[in-house]
């Protein structure tokens, strides 16, 4: 059998994996494939290989080219904070219900468990690349810089079965998750559906996904490719369009409109992503965060600007008595906007924390987008009730940091380093690995180009000659 992603947890691949075998027998991993680098996509691995398997070395694990670079900087260079922006999109502690989390928009809810990094040993290089796996031919199509940093589609000939992972999903996918990635190219994801229309269009049978149901008959699969590619191609037009004509990101999302036949098509609808935050995304991409406005270069942030606010409004009580009024008539984004400048200013305002998360409420039960309610919501319930009490970050697993080349995990290491108490310090550390025979140098934290001496003196391997072992061995397991 062939395991294409893993889920999210270790514990949730098992259980599938134990489900699977229940109804269809028990079989050997012939391999794993990983459409992509997130962690939904590639968590469960251990879930699905076992020691035995992992040393023996005879399943192969397989993903797009420089997965292990984009995986490591999006899910562990950064974890801790996205850790955190999750929680809004998903609101995986707010009640189930009609008044609190019903969606996450590409699924009912967040998996939980216990993560693992396993490093590919297989890497597709190109469009057009095939591999032989366990009998099946599969033909791969390359989709960087779209759904995932490191993405990649492929079709198996033989059961005329296409899979485009997360780039043709059932609903609006994001061009910038509220948990924080990097910006996804909308014009390049549009031609990636595109050349895969031209390369397997009127071919397959069956279409999954990873999130969502399958789509059965050529006809309906080239139709729904159709318009998910026409949906990012229409979002990246327009968006830049208005851009050219001086409109900035908030004025374009104020904006734009779907086309009727796009907006009529359920699969092009926001629940996920929308249309209202993705021109933003598209904007960030070509512009930045700027928007050429001085007065946003250098603002004052948001605990000095909300006591300045609340003096230049005349005071807490006028500011409460114009929200209610304003809250009254449903005029809920913009009390947001004005009641939070008081609730900076004045964290331990009861009156003023009620009346925003009430007002975060109306917007979320009024929101179409999952990851919007839910972040709503999740305001909404911090405000009244505090920061809920989650457990810490658990350690990184020992897979992962086996998984990790030598430079990733200085990579890792730089990032918690505290710059300003190490100010005026210095320390230099010449690590011999015996292990994978490198020898590298650390000055202050950093991974440092300088030459590496030896206890008695001797020079070792060069700059170059270390750049060019790391990068021969950039695809081989440590």
């Amino acid at each position: 059998m062939i395991v294409v992603d893993t889920l999210t947890s270790i514990e949730g691949a098992r259980a599938a994996m134990e489900l699977y075998f229940k109804h269809r027998g028990r079989r050997p991993v012939a391999a794993v494939i990983f459409t992509h680098t997130h962690t939904d996509h590639w968590g469960g691995a251990r879930g699905v290989l076992d020691d035995d398997m992992l040393a023996s070395g005879r399943v192969p694990i397989i993903a797009p080219n420089l997965f292990m670079e984009h995986a490591v900087s999006e899910n562990i260079i950064a974890g801790p904070a996205m850790l955190r922006r999750a929680q809004y999109q998903f609101g995986p502690f707010l009640a189930k219900g009609a008044r609190g989390q019903v969606d996450c928009g590409l699924g009912k809810s967040m998996a939980a468990g216990s993560v693992a990094l396993l490093r590919p040993t297989d890497l597709i290089m190109a469009t057009g690349d095939k591999r032989t796996i366990d009998g099946l031919e599969f033909e791969f199509q390359m989709a960087p810089n779209s759904e995932a940093p490191a993405e990649m589609h492929f079709f198996i000939p033989r059961y005329k079965l296409l899979n485009l992972a997360e780039n043709c999903t059932h609903n609006f996918h994001n061009l910038l998750p509220f948990r924080g990635a990097d910006v996804r190219d909308a014009l390049a994801w549009s031609k990636y559906l595109g050349e895969a229309l031209q390369m397997w269009g009127g071919k397959a049978d069956a279409m999954c996904g990873q999130h969502h149901w399958p789509v059965w008959g050529a006809e309906r699969i080239d139709t729904m490719i159709r318009q998910q590619r026409d949906l990012y191609k229409f979002a990246h037009d327009q968006t830049i369009r208005l851009m050219n004509h001086g409109l900035t990101a908030t004025e374009i999302a104020e904006t734009i409109r779907l086309p009727a036949s796009l907006d009529g098509a359920w699969h092009a609808r926001g629940y996920y992503g929308h249309i209202r935050h993705n021109v933003k995304a598209i904007y960030q991409k070509y512009l930045g965060w700027y928007d050429a406005n001085p007065v946003n270069l250098d603002p004052l942030p948001p605990v000095e600007a909300g006591k300045k606010y609340v003096e230049y409004m005349g005071g807490a009580d006028a500011i409460l008595a114009r929200a209610a009024k304003d809250f009254a008539k449903g005029e809920f984004r913009f009390v947001a906007q004005a009641v939070s400048h008081l609730v900076f200013a004045e964290p331990d305002n009861r009156a003023a924390r009620a009346l925003l998360a009430d007002t975060f409420e109306q917007l979320g039960y009024a929101a179409e987008s999952a990851t919007w309610r839910n972040a709503y919501l999740f305001g909404a319930q911090e405000l009244r009730q505090g920061m809920p009490k989650a457990p810490p970050r658990p350690p990184m697993p020992r897979e992962t940091l086996a998984a990790l080349r030598t430079e990733q995990l200085w990579d890792v290491l730089g990032v918690r380093l505290n710059g300003p108490k190490a100010e005026g310090k210095r320390i230099v550390l010449n690590w011999n690995f015996t292990d994978t025979e490198r020898e590298l140098c650390s000055q202050s934290g950093e991974l440092r180009a300088d030459l590496c001496r030896g206890r008695a003196g001797r020079r070792r391997r060069t700059p170059a000659s270390r750049w060019r072992a790391a990068r021969s061995t950039k695809s081989s397991p440590s």
